[in-house]
This record gives C-alpha cells, structure tokens and sequence, in this order.
C-alpha cells in the first residue's frame, strides 16, 4: 500500500518509495484524464518562489486553481521581508499561518528541508539550488511512462549539466526502482556527482559516462536533454567554453529507434534547435503539461484529498 500522504512533504525524491510514486502517477493520470474543478475548495496555496521560475511556477498555481482552490505569494523575493533581512525560517512561519500548503523554490541546497521545519503545513520542494526538484522528477516518469508505456527496464540517456542539474540528480535516483540502463552524456568536468554514481552502484543500477551524444543516440528509448547552467557556475569563463557543447538537430535523429522520444525540464537555449520540434521525437512540450497534472496530485494527495 502507497504511503498517506496527507501533511506529508515532498522534499526528496528518495523519501519516496516505488509504490508511492506509481500512486502519484496514477491519481495524476486520473486527474488529466477527469478534471475535478471542486475538489481543493476552500483550500490556499502559498507560492513561496525565491528564484525565477516560469512553468514549476505557473503549473503549481494552475494547478490549485483547476481544483478550486486559491494561491498568494510571490515570483520575486525583493518584494518582500527577505530583503530587509528576514530568515526563510521566519518567513515560512509566518506564511505557514496563512496557507494550506506551500510550494517553493530556493537557491540554495537544503531550504526546502529547512522550511519543512518552520511549520507543519506540507512543504513541496519546486527546486533547491543543485540538489533535488521532485516534482520534475515525478513529471518526468509520468511522461516516460506515458510516451513508452512503461518505465520499467528502459534505456535512457541524460544530457548536459549533470553536476548543477538538480532535474539529473533526482530522475537518476528516481530509476533506481525501474531498473533502468543509464548513459551519462556529460563533458568530465559537468559529470554525474560520484554520490549519485555510488547509489546507482549500490543498486546494480548498469551506467556508463559518455562524452558524446552520438555514442548512445541509437541505443536509447528516452534522450534526456538538459541546458548547461550557467547561473550555477563559479567561473563564468568556463561556462563560455563549454556552454554550447550538446547541440541536437534533427539530421542527429536518422537512424534512431523509433519510439526513441527526447524529453527536456526546459528552459532550453541553443541545445536542441527548433527543427527537432516538429519530428515524432519531440516530446518536452507535452512533459511540460504533464507537470500541471502531476502538480494536481500532489497537492490533492498532501491535503488528504485524495
């Protein structure tokens, strides 16, 4: 039996076990497949975003406002006691008092962790710094599943910024239970965090590190495009070297399997060009919508309403 969610945060993807993610997708399948327009009535999500945001944003605030539900909060923090030097411990307190639930993003790694501690209102994690965004993760099964039909045993391929990428650490973990083959596409300086690689091991989770993109193009089942971050680097110089390193184009996808579909978390920038977009492969818009349902879910499933 999936794991009562109700009150629960959602900060790790690791804090989830396989049975509850299958029972997050199939309440959000269900919610894509019958809108309940009522069903969060009555109900306030806070939308604590301290570092720009437009579709975890937007989609967390659809998505309470499909279910009836109503939103406050703010997409920038220097409109608020933030600036004036107030701690998120406090913060989130005060907020907690206002709200229902609260999603948020932060810049820095193990907010979301904190402000779980400020209050006992669910706390979902839309992304703190490099370390976790659970509900991409979440999406982003919904989304394989959805396109392949399964998740299980699959080949998949993640692309790019796998240091900084929060997106790459939590859809790694994630398919430690999905016995999934995994092909790491990274240049060595932006390579999978060797912690994540020791999981994977401890699993008997198959990896490989690769370099380029055409090494594995024809193998997989899912391309897993992500931009190289430059927000995150420490050196800007090193982000202009390597910022254009994975560029896909459509003359890439010839001979690759036919059910091969490239997903992205998006915002792209130049590492997929627009010529891939109306080819069978392309995949990302459609995970983006996919993130407004998994949205729905969690929130119906934190409140006790599902």
């Amino acid at each position: 039996m999936p794991t009562n969610l109700k009150n629960k945060d959602i900060i790790s993807i690791k804090e989830l076990t396989k049975t509850d993610i299958l029972n997050i997708l199939e309440k959000a399948q269900k919610l894509k497949q019958k809108p309940q327009p009522k069903l969060l009535s009555g109900y306030v999500l806070g939308s604590c975003f301290f570092e720009p945001s437009t579709r975890t944003r937007l989609s967390f605030e659809t998505a309470m406002k499909k279910l009836g539900g109503s939103v406050i909060g703010f997409a920038d923090p220097s409109i608020t006691s933030t600036k004036k030097g107030e701690s998120l411990y406090d913060s989130i307190k005060i907020i907690g008092q206002y709200v229902d639930v609260i999603a948020m993003r932060h810049p820095l790694e193990g907010s979301a962790r904190r402000a779980a501690e400020a209050t006992d209102k669910p706390i979902i994690n839309g992304g703190d710094g490099a370390n976790q965004h659970p509900t991409q993760t979440l999406l982003d099964l919904f989304t394989i599943k959805e396109c392949q039909g399964k998740i299980e045993g699959l080949k998949i391929a993640i692309v790019g910024d796998l240091k900084y990428g929060r997106t790459t650490h939590s859809l790694a973990q994630a398919l430690i239970n999905f016995n999934a083959r995994l092909y790491f596409v990274a240049p060595e300086s932006l390579q999978m965090p060797e912690h994540i690689c020791n999981e994977l091991k401890a699993k008997k989770i198959i990896f490989s590190k690769h370099k380029n993109i055409e090494e594995i193009i024809n193998e997989v089942d899912i391309l897993y495009m992500t931009r190289i971050q430059g927000e995150r680097f420490p050196d800007p110089m090193e982000y202009e070297r390597i910022k254009n390193v994975y560029i896909l184009k459509e003359s890439m996808l010839n001979n690759v399997k036919k059910n091969m579909r490239i997903l992205h978390p998006l915002p792209r920038v130049n590492e997929i060009t627009a010529d891939v977009d109306n080819t069978k492969h392309a995949y990302y818009f459609e995970q983006a919508e996919n993130g407004l349902y998994i949205r729905q879910a969690l929130l119906a499933l934190t409140l006790g309403k599902l």
